[in-house]
């Protein structure tokens, strides 16, 4: 807990000690005002940033829970009322992405400040808590498994993507792509695909369930492609995320199916692997033991 703690107000000093470094190039380099506060007043904005941001961050890093408090909320509602400013104008718009990921940082480093620890279980709530699923025949599973593709792939690989870009062109933020990345994120696309639809059939036929953690697999799934990396959905979604990314040639939904990985990777997975030992035990255990969770390899013989 204690090293949480100090992480929290690590992160804080660093933020303040950001902040004053920006400050001091918008007041100093029109280009840098330009791009992060469009034509907003700097002066004004000042007034109410400085000490709201940077010095209640200094402050939540000498060890003041009510500064990490100030720092934090001010940071949301600067992300919140920034990013409508340059969705309306199409300025200021990598302010907004900086503030966007001053925003994730700061709540990290309250919860940690206040909680001691990040409350990643918090995400597994009502819906998304972890339940098996009702013993139903086959086909039943598989119905239900391709109608949640269907659901997840259109809303996290069509929505979310394409209103990503939108965002990133009227921001102004985009970067430039190679003339092939379309075409590679295609192929991509298409590999990850079929992995992600071998992964799901072999969860809803040999697991008795579905990727939903609401209706969990009630038998341990080591055929398919689980007999070669541990999370073969998760890793096809995330490739699927970064393809979809290079073939609207937007650096933001990269970035965002990154995000979604680390996500993944640091706040869900490790509640999902306690579930699966506390309900496979010993037989979970030889499984992590032999097969990686991110890196495919042949397992070892049991």
């Amino acid at each position: 807990m204690v090293c949480v703690v100090l992480w929290g107000r690590a992160y804080f000093a660093a933020q303040a000690l950001a902040g004053a470094i920006w400050w001091v190039l918008v007041f100093t380099m029109p280009a840098v005002r330009e791009a992060t506060l469009g034509s907003l007043d700097p002066v004004i904005v000042a007034a109410f940033d400085l000490p709201l941001f940077v010095l209640a961050s200094a402050a939540a890093a000498a060890g003041s829970r009510a500064a990490a408090v100030v720092g934090a909320g001010w940071t949301v509602i600067v992300a919140v009322v920034l990013a409508a400013y340059a969705t309306v104008t199409g300025e200021a718009g990598w302010g907004v992405l900086a503030m966007a990921a001053a925003t994730a940082g700061s709540l990290l480093a309250l919860s940690a400040v206040w909680l001691g620890r990040i409350p990643n279980e918090w995400l597994l709530r009502g819906p998304f808590a972890f339940r098996s699923a009702p013993r139903t025949a086959g086909t039943n599973h598989v119905a239900r498994t391709f109608a949640q593709l269907v659901v997840f792939w259109g809303f996290f690989l069509a929505v979310v993507p394409l209103a990503v870009q939108l965002l990133e062109m009227r921001w102004g933020v985009g970067l430039p792509f190679p003339w092939f990345a379309w075409l590679a994120g295609a192929v991509i696309l298409a590999a990850a695909s079929v992995l992600g639809i071998a992964s799901a059939v072999a969860m809803s036929t040999r697991g008795e369930g579905t990727p939903l953690p609401s209706a969990m697999a009630n038998r341990l799934v080591v055929a398919g492609p689980y007999r070669w990396v541990r999370n073969p959905m998760a890793l096809a979604g995330i490739t699927q995320g970064v393809a979809v990314g290079l073939i609207l040639q937007s650096w933001l939904v990269v970035a965002y199916a990154v995000a979604g990985s680390l996500l993944w990777n640091y706040a869900i997975r490790p509640l999902e692997e306690a579930d699966l030992e506390d309900r496979f035990g010993e037989d979970f255990r030889r499984y992590r033991e032999d097969v990686r969770c991110w890196v495919p390899r042949v397992p070892a013989s049991r």
